[in-house]
């Protein structure tokens, strides 16, 4: 509680001084048509709205968002372009949403965002196959990426116009994600004198990597970045990639890898590593809820003697089949624990109109369905899978897990790993991939994996459901103590010291 009103106070001076644009690709509010055709706003989902909640019921502040269906157009219509007050009771929100013509929204987010960048920063390419740059790229980086970022600088550079009138002051205006690369750049022309922050939430790939894309695109990426007064990653090992990735393909720069800055056309640029948490006292709140009550009593008949969770999004970055398999192993290595493990896995299925996620949600439901059919008895089914979003049920799972899985391939942070320890009432042990961005923190408290040893992953399974009490117990307070130390409040704490120092 101290540290929140540590970040409140912190926000008074620093709000004050500048005014703040925070500024997304998802947005806080989403407006949908009802079926008597009048429009219904709901809050948003996504990291982004869940970090600045506590900021968005305190302070005002304009955030900007891609206009994301019907419903976010026809109130950006309504208002002839300009921002609206957010409906949602909690917030303090000027919602200002970006309307792109369909055609170039699809290009920017299906075929250069998610195909190309997301998969290409998760290392998840198969390089002898792909990808493959063809001219439909080139023309999506050309006609949809770029387009798309300027036209969030636009409205960025409309929005600050229209705050001067109050405001001696340019504002602080903090960007978000792979989606908006090109954006610092953009409003660095047209609002020079704007504190501009970035966060990238997922990982920054090695410079060998990156080479499998056009240079001139990551060149492109890299010298709109440093037009940024900070740039925030989740891990060390991210700003060390992208320093080395800057030095790679940007001439004439300064690179100070001491301090962590680069220097391009007398401008500096700070590289900060910011890793995300989560609000501890809202997961907490969840979980408590009437409705995860709920979940929690129906999960009862699912979970086991001995209970293992996993919760992810349905990506090929999530190791998920990997983990099944490694489950099955245990199955067959150590029988006795045949009746008296179950395997709850909690699936989100995502991005579904991309083939690969497409192959992949169908993979998973394979190995599903083989393992059960291997190993099944007529009282016991080996894993038990709930596959929708649903994050509250998801939270219920939390609570009752022995052992939680946690083996991706390579992401920015994992959320999942940090929520568990919070609310589970069994001091149940986590199993954590050595490469996830999360690792760093909780290493020391959970059981290491990497992320394609299945016989490792087998053995991490049975280390945790057969640890003895007091170790449990330990590594549990640990975990609980560790993420409530860096919580979401540190987090937005550590942003809003560095912009601070700017002021």
């Amino acid at each position: 509680m101290a540290e929140s009103a540590d970040l409140n106070a912190l926000c008074e001076d620093v709000f004050s001084k500048r005014p703040l644009i925070l500024v997304s690709n998802r947005g806080p509010v989403e407006h949908q048509m009802s079926d008597d055709g009048s429009l219904v706003a709901r809050r948003g989902s996504g990291s982004v709205v869940t970090a600045f909640s506590q900021i968005a019921q305190r302070f005002e502040f304009t955030w900007v968002a891609s206009a994301m269906g019907e419903g976010d157009r026809l109130v950006s219509d309504n208002c002839n372009g300009r921002h609206v007050q957010s409906p949602i009771p909690e917030h303090q929100i000027n919602l200002k949403y970006v309307v792109t013509p369909r055609r170039v929204y699809h290009k920017y987010y299906n075929i250069l965002c998610n195909p190309l960048l997301w998969f290409l920063q998760h290392y998840m390419w198969n390089p002898p196959y792909n990808p493959n740059v063809d001219s439909t790229v080139h023309d999506a980086w050309k006609t949809g990426y770029i387009p798309v970022n300027q036209a969030f600088a636009n409205a960025v550079a409309e929005e600050a116009k229209a705050l001067s009138q109050n405001h001696e002051q340019a504002p602080i205006v903090i960007g978000h994600d792979y989606h908006l690369y090109l954006m610092p750049e953009f409003v660095r022309q047209a609002v020079p004198n704007a504190v501009i922050q970035h966060f990238v939430h997922i990982p920054w790939p090695t410079p060998q990597y990156w080479h499998m894309i056009p240079d001139y695109i990551i060149r492109r990426i890299c010298e709109s970045l440093c037009a940024t007064d900070l740039l925030g990653f989740q891990t060390l090992r991210d700003v060390r990639c992208f320093l080395d990735t800057v030095e790679e393909f940007v001439p004439k720069v300064t690179v100070d890898r001491n301090n962590h800055t680069v220097t391009k056309d007398g401008h500096t640029t700070s590289v900060k590593v910011y890793p995300i948490s989560i609000n501890v006292e809202e997961v907490k709140r969840i979980a408590n809820s009437p409705r995860a009550l709920d979940y929690e009593s129906k999960l009862a008949a699912a979970t086991g003697e001995l209970t293992i969770v996993r919760i992810d999004r349905a990506e090929p970055n999530k190791n998920v089949i990997r983990g099944f398999r490694a489950y099955d192993l245990l199955l067959n290595r150590y029988p006795e624990f045949k009746n008296r493990v179950k395997f709850l896995a909690f699936l989100v299925p995502s991005r579904t109109h991309i083939r690969q996620y497409q192959r992949y949600m169908d993979e998973i439901q394979q190995v599903i369905q083989q393992i059960n059919n291997n190993h099944s008895t007529p009282t016991w089914q080996p894993i038990v899978p709930f596959v929708e979003n649903n994050y509250t049920q998801a939270i219920a799972g939390m609570k009752v897990y022995d052992a939680l899985l946690v083996n991706t391939i390579v992401e920015g942070m994992n959320l999942v790993a940090k929520e568990g320890p919070v609310v589970n009432r069994r001091n149940g042990v986590l199993i954590l991939s050595q490469s996830s961005g999360v690792y760093r923190q909780l290493a020391d408290g959970s059981v290491s994996v990497s992320p394609t040893d299945v016989e490792g992953t087998m053995e991490a399974l049975h280390q945790a459901i057969t640890m003895s009490a007091e170790d449990r117990k330990n590594r549990a307070e640990w975990l609980y103590k560790s993420v409530c130390r860096e919580d979401i409040n540190h987090w937005l704490k550590q942003q809003m010291d560095d912009i601070s120092g700017l002021l």
